[in-house]
């Protein structure tokens, strides 16, 4: 079977929407390594491999919103598709305290190879959906609870945003109404950063877009997943419409 780097569901969906889950899965490729990076079963199922859960939001958000969504098909380990091709994380060799043992001596033409791999078919990918006229982008991606060595972070969602907050103000005001969550402002991280795939997929074509970040421990399963896309539906819904974007 031909190994593909993304999927795609409901590519013919209608709605102006287009979810992407940019780290997605934490599979690594048969051609990079045999399949493995060298790690431990238990870190491959960390976020340092992946962002867990966003596959299941995305589904469920995309059926809900009836909206196509992009996910990757391979560890942001073996190539970080939220990065610019010039970003020096871009191939991590040390995440989280954890050396990453296939990356160590990665050179320049391996980096290349697993651009052509996965990184650029997948933003090809991503791309030609993005090219529909009045597309709004949903990045989903998800947060661990703590960091080794780090404080426990308090937020169930945060929303990050770099220059156009039109779409990302107006949603961390809707769900600031919502008595029970504790929302981040660019939240656990800052921003974006230059060349990221909102960067390259919204902000350099001024396509309206969100980035929303989810604390992993609470989409851990289908029951959560499901519980979070039929939350988050209709307030997105709410806040599109009310911008008039």
């Amino acid at each position: 079977m031909t190994y593909q780097p993304f999927h795609i569901e409901g590519e013919d969906r209608p709605a102006r929407w287009l979810i992407t889950c940019d780290h997605a899965a934490n599979t690594v490729p048969p051609q990079i390594n045999g399949g493995s990076l060298g790690l431990d079963p238990a870190d491959m199922g960390r976020h340092i491999a992946y962002d867990p859960g966003t596959a299941g939001v995305g589904k469920a958000l995309g059926k809900l919103l009836n909206a196509p969504v992009i996910m990757s098909n391979f560890s942001r380990l073996v190539i970080d598709p939220n990065r610019g091709e010039d970003d020096p994380t871009l191939l991590m060799k040390l995440y989280d305290g954890t050396i990453i043992p296939a990356n160590r001596h990665a050179d320049l033409a391996e980096r290349e190879r697993r651009l052509d791999l996965c990184y650029r078919p997948y933003h090809d990918a991503l791309t030609r959906l993005a090219a529909r006229p009045g597309t709004v982008i949903l990045s989903l991606h998800s947060f661990t609870p703590q960091l080794r060595g780090r404080p426990p972070r308090p937020w169930e969602i945060g929303v990050l945003y770099a220059r156009d907050t039109r779409l990302a103000h107006p949603f961390l005001n809707r769900l600031r109404q919502e008595p029970d969550l504790t929302v981040g402002d660019n939240e656990p991280y800052s921003g974006h950063l230059p060349g990221d795939a909102v960067d390259r997929h919204a902000l350099q074509h001024g396509r309206p877009n969100v980035l929303i970040e989810l604390r992993n421990d609470l989409i851990s399963d289908g029951e959560g997943q499901t519980k979070w896309a039929n939350r988050l539906a209709p307030m997105l819904t709410e806040v599109l419409y009310a911008t008039g974007l």
